[in-house]
């Protein structure tokens, strides 16, 4: 897996390889294996262990003693048998399944198992079968459930995870387990940064970290600064950042691949911290207002994972950055920015913050011209309202809105297309400017997509709402541990992956 990027960062010092190993030989300290549903009425799991009946029957016991059903979410540890090296046996349900199995269900059970069992420095993880795509959601799904963010707290050793199949020397295996490693970095990465402090990631920490971890590759990396910034007439991106010690930027990646198959153009909101400006938040509001910068922290690392896996779409990624914070230099309510292209806003709500910046980056994005845009941001209450905290909200045009919907629902996340109302555009009106920044107080999710959807042109286009399934604020389950989540980076990698197809 690729080296950790930043010190205390227990997940990316995760190590994964697979082996032909069997769970006797496998010198592991806990070994996982995963458990199908049995058939209505059946009685105890079936334990998925091909290959490995002796295995399989020493279980079978404990399976029927403890009840297990082997239905999702359910992890149970057991000592383990004497037949197996380790010392620990992690059981991990997939539920129901009926022919091949479900990627997603062996990728949450895997998660789960990980996240559940206990830390030890060598865990080995039996393979339900050795088809690519299983090894692939194994090794995904182990190291997204071993995620640790540990910058703050004290060093723990590094994790060294094994996943024991018997192809594990063919190439199809070795280059689903190698992509898996790639993208469940890339997650990874995306929570690390969600769940840094905001004093430790200000809007020119997060340029910084573009430059170094992108540093070696053929991605190209632009950054203006304020002085540049206002040149420019972003005036959305220095508006919000102008409250702020902090000074804004704005950075552009550029991935562009010889023989690039389509251009695709990812815009993220990138708000260090939200406190809401003059339009204050409330104190409990603004607990978890670190992770407003999800969009962009998922575009830095889709474009990181798409470079790295070679995938031959050019990519141009911006990272619309600023801390939007109370001040006597901060924007108020009825001041009007001039944006980039022209276009006026009236603020009457300066906690509808990154609409602003996201609307610089568009006008950017559309004059490239690309084969789509795709924009992503934790944008809305309304879309927690409206989905829940794990589904995404998906709004723009119907083809581009379709093959982000088709590609999540490929790597196992949850999107869901809305639609965008024009009768809710009136909302949006000004007396005094092109538009305002807030609409009506019903259908604020599809308001503030109408409001991205002036900016983009005639350039096919989707906009992700990722406000609930960015930050998971209850308890961790399947892979996904409480705060950062990195949703929708799968997506996003899948999405490019589709256009070179």
């Amino acid at each position: 897996m690729p080296s950790s990027r930043r010190s205390g960062s227990t997940p990316a010092a995760t190590q994964l390889t697979l082996s032909n190993q069997t769970p006797e030989t496998c010198d592991a300290q806990v070994l996982v294996v995963l458990l199908a549903q049995g058939d209505a009425g059946a009685g105890a799991a079936t334990v998925l262990s091909p290959g490995e009946d002796t295995l399989a029957e020493e279980l079978a016991d404990a399976v029927a003693a403890l009840g297990l059903t082997g239905s999702a979410d359910e992890v149970t540890a057991i000592p383990a048998p004497a037949v197996v090296a380790a010392d620990v046996i992690v059981l991990s349900g997939v539920g129901a399944a009926q022919g091949e199995l479900d990627p997603e269900a062996v990728r949450r059970a895997t998660g789960a198992a990980l996240r559940g069992a206990p830390v030890r420095e060598r865990v080995a993880i039996l393979a339900p079968d050795d088809a690519p795509a299983t090894i692939g959601a194994v090794t995904e799904g182990a190291l997204l459930g071993a995620y640790r963010f540990r910058r703050y707290k004290a060093a723990e050793a590094p994790q060294t995870l094994v996943v024991l199949t018997t192809k594990a020397r063919t190439k199809a295996v070795k280059e689903a387990c190698e992509r898996a490693t790639l993208v469940a970095s890339g997650v990874n990465e995306v929570r690390d940064l969600v769940n840094t402090a905001p004093a430790d990631l200000t809007p020119a920490d997060v340029a910084e970290q573009a430059r170094r971890e992108l540093k070696g590759t053929k991605v190209k990396v632009e950054v203006l600064d304020l002085p540049a910034l206002r040149e420019g007439g972003y005036g959305g991106i220095v508006g919000v950042g102008q409250g702020s010690a902090n000074e804004p930027r704005l950075v552009t990646l550029t991935w562009s691949p010889p023989r690039a198959k389509a251009h695709v153009a990812l815009v993220g909101k990138g708000i260090t911290f939200d406190s809401g400006g003059l339009s204050l938040k409330p104190p409990t509001g603004m607990v978890t207002m670190k992770s407003d910068m999800a969009g962009a922290a998922t575009v830095l690392e889709t474009i990181r994972v798409v470079a790295e896996l070679g995938i031959p779409v050019k990519v141009t990624g911006f990272l619309a950055l600023a801390e939007n914070m109370p001040s006597g230099s901060a924007q108020r309510p009825g001041d009007v920015l001039t944006m980039r292209g022209g276009k006026t806003v009236e603020v009457l709500n300066t906690d509808a913050e990154g609409r602003l910046v996201m609307a610089d980056a568009l006008v950017d994005a559309a004059a490239l011209e690309p084969d789509a845009i795709v924009d992503i941001a934790t944008l809305t209450g309304a879309q927690l309202v409206a989905l829940g905290p794990r589904v995404t909200g998906v709004m723009g045009t119907p083809a581009v809105r379709d093959a982000v919907v088709t590609a999540s629902d490929a790597v196992g996340e949850q999107a869901w297309p809305m639609p965008l109302p024009e009768d809710l555009r009136s909302g949006l009106d000004s007396p005094i400017a092109d538009l305002a920044n807030i609409g009506d107080r019903f259908g604020g999710m599809l308001t503030a997509g109408l409001f991205l959807k002036e900016f983009v042109g005639d350039v096919p286009w989707a906009h992700l709402d990722i406000a609930g399934p960015s930050f998971n604020e209850g308890a961790p389950w399947g892979y996904t541990p409480k705060g950062g989540s990195g949703a929708a980076l799968r997506t996003l990698v899948e999405l490019v992956s589709s256009y070179a197809r």
